[in-house]
């Protein structure tokens, strides 16, 4: 059985081709787990809102955040 080495011109195309997937494929998993930090986030800061209700605005704000 005959080997053939490697060519520095498909490491390279490899490099290039793993980076793309990389990039396309992390730029999507960070959209979605942001998304979902987002929601998290937002509850949170709405369930802190209900709890406190009777408070002044300012004291809720400093208790819970902005929802911004």
């Amino acid at each position: 059985m005959e080997q053939n080495p490697i060519a520095r011109k498909h490491l390279v195309l490899s490099l290039i081709t793993g980076i793309a997937v990389g990039a396309i494929a992390g730029a999507a998993l960070g959209w979605m787990a942001n998304g979902y930090y987002t929601e998290q986030r937002l509850a949170q800061i709405l369930i802190c809102r209900e709890k406190n209700r009777d408070k002044p605005v300012a004291i809720v704000e400093s208790i819970c955040g902005s929802r911004f």
